[in-house]
This record gives structure tokens, C-alpha cells and sequence, in this order.
């Protein structure tokens, strides 16, 4: 059903075209399973499955297929997703989990961050990522309506004077602070081998992952293609990925340079685009390249907004190629991709250096002091 929405701007009429359908309910199943395959089994779970996503925990060799499907009306069921990351937490809780985070950090203490990448990952099965059939989680498959289903995380209905407990990454409260890397590739073959290449990193040492796995590993979604103008011209492949970030932004990261050779596979070696809402500012390098209809889109913008009232330096820097000089740290905050020894933190022990799989990258290592 089509339904047609005008309201007046300028004197003039702008007429929107809304597309209705029939109420349904979706059936929801995680696997957790291992990541064997991956790079090949991805395609088949999207065609199979209309609302699916994986979310793979590099440092685990594991897998979660979600299984989502659309069901009728009538089926059994009245589900809800309250996505762990997007519920209410008890501040204590919140700012002692930083405070672990920030100590295992400065102890360059790798095994405690895979043990609580473990703790996490195993409390996430036990309660299905916040899946509920009612009040808990009684078992797969969880079945209820779209609406409750789509949407996900309490934290939209908590009470603001609640002094015991609020959204983890409430910056009140100081408690989660992370970088989110979001990449979108075009089609399924360059996703295919960015797996392959991340395997690959992986492998040389799973633990350095740990820091990935314990927030949400990679969640790998499937969009369709778009004609707007920044929108993606061919189906698409999504992987979002969470990871630490210091409370300052030069203060180097434990196993910083492997997030930045993945996020270097991502945008240098296989071209992926950007979402425009989150990445850090290395992400957006030569993004106008990226989208043939940019031009279109920045003349949309000029004309929308002639005073620039909804641009900023950073909008202006990807958009219009202003760019700044790089400056000694810079790419401790992904300001800019190394190439020099001091844009990462040569007085802590992290140099520019290149990739270990993806040659081509220039990452900050951190680089073992020599015993004399």
C-alpha cells in the first residue's frame, strides 16, 4: 500500500511517497558455531535468511549465525530484542569494566583481555544477546512482532532519574569509550577476501584480537543496493567493529596496529565506503572517489544549505578536500595513517611500521625495548 504525504515549504508543495505493508512477526534463532567457512558460507546465509547477520569473534574461531526470518501473525510468540550493548547497567558495573579495561591496557596485559572476551561472549550465549520470549530468554526460537524486534536496547526507556543505572556509554557516568569502524563493501567477492586477509592476521596471533571480541566482534550485515546519491549502487556487504579507545587521544593502544591494518584492508586494499555516521577520519580519504555521484550530492547540499549553517571543518575536510597537516601523534587517534615515526608515539615504545599481511599498511606498533 502507497500513501502520499505533502506539507508545505517556501509556498511550494514537497510531496513524499510512503510504502505501507501488512504487520508480520519474525522468528529469531542464534548458532553459535565455529568460523570455518565463513568466507564462503556468508553469501548463503543472507540469501537464505531475510533479516540475518553474523557476528564472528575472531579470537574464539567462532561464529554467530543469526537466523531471522519473517513469520505471520498468527505465529506463537511475544518476543522482544533488548540487545545486551543497549541496556540500562548499573553505573558501578559500567565504570568498573572501564577501569579493568583501562589497567589491562596499561599492563599491555593481552590474556586478561581474552579472558574477558570469553566472560562476555559466554554471558551473551547464555541470555541470547538479550533476546527474551517474555521477561527472559526461555529458549530459540524467540517470535514476536517486527516492532519489537527491529527496534532493540531498554536504554530508550530509561527513567533519566535513575541514579543507580545508565546506558554504558553515558559519558556522565565515564564508563565504555570506543572506537566503532564501520565498512562497506561492494559485493561479495572483495568481502570474501578481506575475511580471508583477516584470517590470516589472525592467525599469527588470535589473542591479539581479544580486544575486538569483547565488545562486539565483527558484525557483518547485508544491505541492498540504493540510488541515492552517497547510497550503495550494487547489494552490499556491512562489517562494523568496536574496539578500545584511550581516554586520551595520544595515548597509544594495547595491539592498536592490528585494528589499523584491518581498517587499512577495509578502505586502502579493497575499497570499502564508509558509513558517513561513525569511522574514525582515516576512514574518509579519498572517499569523494568512492561514490560517482558526489558531486550531485555536494550541489544538493550547496543549494539545501547556501550558509554552510549544517557544515563543519571535518564535513569541509571530506567533502572539499581540506586537508590538515598531519601532526606528531596523529595517528594515534586515526587522524591520519603514519608515515612518519612520530605521528605515532616513538617516547612509549610505538613507531610507524608496515603491515604484517597487508603490506601496503602503516600501522604504530608497539616495538619490544631491547635488553641491554
Amino acid at each position: 500500500m502507497r500513501r502520499k504525504t505533502c506539507i508545505l515549504q517556501d509556498l511550494n508543495h514537497l510531496c513524499v511517497t510512503l510504502s505501507l505493508e501488512q504487520g508480520f512477526k519474525r522468528s529469531i534463532t542464534l548458532n553459535f558455531t565455529d568460523d570455518a567457512g565463513l568466507e564462503d558460507t556468508f553469501t548463503s546465509h543472507a540469501k537464505a535468511h531475510e533479516f540475518g547477520d553474523i557476528t564472528w569473534y575472531p579470537s574464539k574461531h567462532m561464529a554467530v549465525y543469526r537466523h531471522d526470518d519473517r513469520v505471520a501473525l498468527t505465529t506463537k510468540g511475544d518476543g522482544t530484542n533488548d540487545f545486551l550493548g543497549f541496556q540500562s547497567n548499573l553505573i558501578v558495573v559500567s565504570k568498573s569494566t572501564r577501569a579493568t579495561e583501562n589497567m589491562l591496557e596499561k599492563a599491555k596485559n593481552v590474556k586478561g583481555k581474552c579472558a574477558m572476551a570469553s566472560t562476555f561472549i559466554s554471558y551473551k550465549k547464555l541470555v541470547a544477546n538479550g533476546l527474551r520470549n517474555n521477561l527472559i530468554f526461555t529458549g530459540y526460537p524467540v517470535t514476536g512482532r517486527q516492532g519489537k524486534m527491529q527496534t532493540s536496547g531498554s536504554c530508550l526507556y530509561s527513567p533519566s532519574s535513575d541514579i543507580a543505572n545508565a546506558c554504558a556509554w553515558d559519558p556522565r557516568i565515564n564508563g565504555l569509550f570506543f572506537y566503532e569502524t564501520t565498512a562497506i563493501f561492494p559485493g561479495v567477492d572483495k568481502f570474501r577476501d578481506f575475511i580471508r586477509d583477516v584470517k590470516e592476521l589472525r592467525d599469527l596471533n588470535p589473542d591479539n584480537f581479544c580486544g575486538v571480541d569483547i565488545y562486539n566482534g565483527f558484525l557483518i550485515r547485508f544491505i541492498k543496493a540504493s540510488t541515492a546519491y552517497l547510497g550503495q549502487p550494487v547489494d552490499s556487504v556491512v562489517v562494523d567493529f568496536n574496539y578500545y579507545r584511550a581516554d586520551s587521544g595520544m595515548t597509544p593502544r594495547l595491539n592498536q596496529d592490528v585494528m589499523e591494518e584491518v581498517e587499512q584492508m577495509a578502505f586502502v586494499k579493497y575499497g570499502a565506503r564508509p558509513h558517513w555516521g561513525k569511522n574514525r577520519k582515516v576512514a574518509f580519504s579519498k572517499v569523494a572517489e568512492k561514490y560517482k555521484s558526489m558531486n550531485k550530492f555536494v550541489a544538493a547540499k550547496m543549494k539545501m544549505d547556501p550558509q554552510n549553517l549544517f557544515s563543519s571543518d571535518w564535513s569541509d575536510e571530506v567533502l572539499f578536500g581540506n586537508k590538515r597537516e598531519n601532526f606528531d601523534g596523529c595517528g594515534l587517534e586515526g587522524e591520519c595513517v603514519c608515515s612518519e615515526h612520530r605521528h605515532c608515539s616513538p617516547s612509549n615504545g610505538y613507531f610507524c611500521q608496515y603491515g604484517l599481511v597487508y603490506k601496503d599498511a602503516r600501522v604504530c606498533r608497539y616495538s619490544q625495548p631491547s635488553q641491554s
